[in-house]
């Protein structure tokens, strides 16, 4: 994420963005913080681990354009904002989820489709999980959209945890896979070299 710029520029941009909001000044700031807990809840909801900071880099990205789009932008900021945000949060997930860098020559690349390779992997290393993670993991994402929601909540009441705890946990174990399936697939790769 871009630190903030706490420069005139930026007080500028952010008095825009304000007016852009709402004329009444002391509105504005209500509106923003409202869309601002909107955006962490949506990221959260997500599973992001770092909510805030994609909600201050969506208004940051729509600070940034506004002076160029102002004029022209017909409807409420908030849809603009979100619209911006769901952009935010799929670069969040493409440098999350980002395959590692193919580091072997063209030639050792896997007989099967990468998909099915990867997949494979991915079940070694949920098989290796331990018994309740494995379950949390797969219970996690076994539903879609607002079912998923109410159903991860379920799983965080069944385990008595906070809501925002459980996704750090999953969190930490996505990274736990990840590193698993780079493994995997690097010993995949080897094997076909050697």
């Amino acid at each position: 994420m871009k630190p903030i710029d706490m420069s005139a520029d930026w007080s500028d941009s952010f008095n825009l963005f304000l007016s852009w909001l709402d004329p009444d000044l002391d509105e504005a700031g209500r509106e923003y913080e409202r869309l601002r807990q909107r955006l962490i809840i949506i990221f959260n909801s997500r599973g992001c681990a770092v909510s805030e900071d994609l909600a201050d880099e969506t208004f940051n990205r729509v600070m940034r354009r506004l002076p160029a789009m102002i004029d022209a932008y017909q409807g409420k900021p908030a849809r603009y904002i979100y619209k911006t945000g769901h952009h935010v949060y799929l670069d969040y997930i493409k440098k999350v989820w980002a395959p590692p860098p193919k580091e072997l020559p063209d030639r050792a690349q896997p007989e099967k489709n990468d998909d099915e390779v990867t997949y494979e992997c991915l079940d070694q290393c949920i098989r290796q999980l331990s018994p309740n993670n494995r379950q949390l993991v797969l219970s996690y994402y076994r539903e879609n959209k607002q079912a998923n929601i109410d159903h991860r909540k379920e799983i965080a009441e069944s385990l008595e945890i906070e809501l925002n705890a459980m996704r750090i946990r999953l969190y930490r174990l996505r990274q736990t896979l990840r590193q698993c399936i780079t493994g995997c697939l690097q010993r995949i790769l080897a094997d076909q070299i050697g």
